[in-house]
């Protein structure tokens, strides 16, 4: 009997047990709507934080004190404050000497800080960088009013400042804020440009700050710390292009080595991190969830293949004399394994379908409420109807097996 007519009886015997069909259907619609909704989820947030950590740009990365993603000991932290400072004089040297790089930028933060203008006056959530012409590129944010810092603001120590799109938003509603006067913690700044927005769907500060030349800021804030410390500078590094960012890392590193005197067989004293690397570690972070959910989606899997197997065990003995008729008038019995190892299969998989599509409805009820992107993840609904094929054969071969090993005769009898 050829594939086909298999087929057509299979889909005949399902249509005419509904009710039966339907209760099989459902373990498999949530085991795989938990595997693709959590998948899903992820996914979402992922791509977020993705496009959230891709600030830097495809060929920037940036040199500091501390490592990017945070301590894991705190004796990590400890080791990490025992570094001496990264200098201007740092940033220098790279620039002097590096052949791979195109740019290199100085920054200096300080936060929660307050700006007013005309009575009105912001909540202490404002950041501030010291910064030079080159940090705009360098971060991929661009200026859409006015005009960048100048290396002659930068080595005149000047009272400029180029202000985030928040700012302008709500301190210059009608009126071009280009040439104004606003107050940075009690001293004035002239306005000479506004960078262009730059949202974060976290809520960041993307812009709430005010830029203004590192030079100023050494002068204003100085270089020791609310804690204490001696300020450590970020260095922005942009690479000639971003398929040699690895090689301008490792000259970068070189060049550091060098310049801060370390040893040969010492450790670097500064780390790197770039777009990629901050996403590396977010997916690493992630993956023990991904793990977690993907091994209970199974087990959900498995529990409903475990349902589909008694089910069809018991449609078996409901259909014993259906399996005689057959064999009686020459029905071979891999013809009735066939059949049965099919309805299994397209029960599994038709539950699979319509998991995959509540999956992904559900995982996107995130991107809804967060104002997230919406986000599909194809690889892991061919993962899920693998498995619901997966789960088909292995707890439908039972019952085939049963079925097709009935003794015509006795079947005949049954009733």
């Amino acid at each position: 009997m050829k594939w086909l007519d298999i087929l057509v009886m299979s889909l005949g015997a399902i249509r005419a047990n509904k009710l039966r069909s339907f209760l099989t259907l459902v373990g498999i619609v949530l085991g795989v709507a938990s595997i693709i909704g959590v998948m899903t989820g992820i996914s979402v947030v992922q791509a977020t934080m993705e496009q959230e950590m891709s600030v830097l740009g495809a060929q920037t990365f940036q040199v500091q004190k501390f490592p990017a993603g945070g301590f894991t000991s705190d004796e990590e932290r400890r080791k990490a404050r025992k570094r001496p400072p990264i200098r201007v004089e740092d940033a220098e040297a790279i620039r002097r000497h590096g052949t791979l790089v195109q740019s290199v930028g100085v920054e200096l933060w300080e936060f929660g800080r307050t700006v007013r203008y005309r009575g009105d006056t912001t909540e202490p959530s404002i950041n501030v960088c010291g910064g030079d012409p080159q940090y705009s590129e360098n971060n991929t944010h661009f200026i859409e009013t006015g005009r960048n810092l100048s290396e002659i603001d930068v080595r005149s120590a000047r009272r400029v400042a180029v202000i985030g799109a928040a700012l302008a938003d709500r301190f210059f509603p009608f009126e071009d804020p280009v040439g104004r006067q606003i107050q940075l913690d009690g001293r004035e700044y002239e306005v000479v440009g506004v960078f262009a927005a730059k949202k974060s769907a976290f809520g960041g500060g993307y812009d709430n700050y005010v830029l203004m030349p590192y030079t100023t800021f050494q002068k204003v804030y100085g270089m020791i710390d609310r804690e204490g410390f001696t300020r450590s500078v970020n260095v922005t590094v942009r690479a000639l292009s971003p398929a040699i960012v690895d090689d301008a890392i490792e000259e970068t590193r070189q060049i550091l080595r060098r310049a801060r005197g370390v040893g040969h067989a010492e450790e670097d004293n500064f780390e790197f991190f770039s777009s990629q690397s901050l996403i590396d570690q977010f997916n690493k972070a992630t993956l023990g969830v991904k793990i977690g959910a993907f091994v209970l989606g199974i087990i959900a899997l498995v529990v409903a293949g475990i349902g589909i197997m008694n089910i069809m065990l018991v449609s078996v003995t409901e259909r014993t004399k259906e399996i005689g008729i057959r064999m009686s008038i020459g029905a071979p019995r891999r013809t009735i394994l066939r059949q049965f190892l099919l309805e299994a299969v397209i029960l599994c998989n038709v539950g699979g379908l319509a998991g995959v599509a509540l999956g992904f409805g559900l995982g996107n009820v995130v991107a809804l409420f967060a104002s997230f992107e919406v986000t599909v993840p194809v690889e892991w609904a061919v993962i899920g109807l693998v498995f619901c094929t997966v789960v088909g054969v292995t707890f439908g071969l039972v019952p085939a097996i049963k079925a097709s090993r009935l003794d015509p005769i006795e079947a005949l009898r049954y009733e």
